[in-house]
């Protein structure tokens, strides 16, 4: 049995690990094992069995950023930063169903907010907690990428807990878990 707590905000962006600086990137459908690792110790429980994304839509918005280094303008007598703008594909509404294997894990997953990757990215949970088999998880409308490495796999990344190994997996998509405006 697993004990489900749903999580829902108002937007989210999940940065590729193969977007460093693209000028247009959009959000990544799914949370690789390290992000997973994250949410994890964040929440302090034990283990997040599974997991399933789903949103609206995305949103391209701009960021404006400034580049690392100084620029010396020796005529203007100053040091200036450069400045480009990003877009970046956001996912609006998206919803995140977190499964743990314990009432107290997700007792205590359902008192806290998490953040996807970026700390504004805030999702909320629902007071509500479900209790699913793995049948009725399996039915729930999301992406989930399932850890591993087999023939359907992909690389998903590098590991930032586990000494940057090589993260692998493949997407399970079920239902339309982009459910449009």
């Amino acid at each position: 049995m697993y004990y489900v707590v749903k999580y829902t905000g108002p937007f989210g962006f999940i940065k590729p690990w193969t977007a460093v600086r693209d000028s247009k990137t959009f959000s990544q459908q799914f949370l690789t094992p390290s992000i997973i690792e994250g949410i994890r110790q964040k929440l302090e429980v034990k283990v997040i069995l599974r997991h399933k994304l789903a949103y609206t839509s995305i949103s391209v918005q701009q960021e404006q950023t400034q580049t690392r280094g100084w620029e010396k303008k020796t005529q203007m007598k100053m040091m200036v930063r450069n400045q480009s703008i990003l877009e970046r594909g956001v996912m609006i509404d998206p919803i995140l169903y977190l499964a743990f294997e314990s009432e107290s894990d997700a007792l205590k997953a359902s008192q806290q907010h998490i953040c996807l990757c970026r700390n504004e990215d805030v999702l909320l949970p629902d007071l509500i907690i479900e209790q699913k088999t793995e049948t009725e998880f399996d039915e729930i409308t999301g992406f989930e990428l399932k850890f591993g490495e087999n023939e359907k796999s992909f690389l998903a990344g590098f590991d930032r807990f586990n000494n940057s190994q090589a993260m692998y997996g493949y997407l399970e998509i079920t239902g339309k878990p982009v459910s449009g405006m």
